[in-house]
């Protein structure tokens, strides 16, 4: 069962936080955002399907986060957990902790925003377009 979510990067995207990545419905960014992937998401945790939702919300349920921009593609791959609500109407985040608040999509993830390919981190900061597919097995 996948969610897919479209943005756009800014050359604000820096992409250095340690345990987190995060796209954001707002359009701008400034660079205390640095786990900011893309702004202006086309959709947010608060309309991702019942099911989808459903099925995050086990925490043996894997989940993987496919980022795709300016032709560079990277996967991180998490969990689920009981306690995510997917309420947020404003931006979602992937965290490498176990910490889980209205915005999380994943936790325990493998990597964060820190650990992402510079090319594609590059492209982000050029304000390629980005898609992010979530996927939850």
């Amino acid at each position: 069962m996948d969610e897919t979510i479209r943005a756009s990067g800014h050359e604000n995207v820096s992409a250095k936080h340690a345990s987190t990545f995060e796209l954001t419905s707002d359009d701008y960014l400034t660079p205390a955002g640095d786990c900011i992937l893309g702004i202006e998401a086309d959709r947010v945790p608060a309309e991702f399907d019942d099911a989808f939702v459903e099925a995050c919300q086990d925490s043996e349920a894997t989940i993987t986060a496919t980022l795709e921009a300016g032709g560079h593609e990277t996967t991180i791959t998490g969990r689920g957990d009981p306690e995510m609500t997917f309420e947020n109407e404003g931006s979602l985040v992937g965290r490498t902790s176990e910490y889980v608040d209205d915005r999380t999509v994943m936790v325990e993830a493998d990597a964060a925003a820190g650990d992402l390919d510079r090319d594609l981190v590059r492209a982000l900061a050029d304000g390629a377009a980005v898609t992010l597919t979530l996927s939850v097995e």
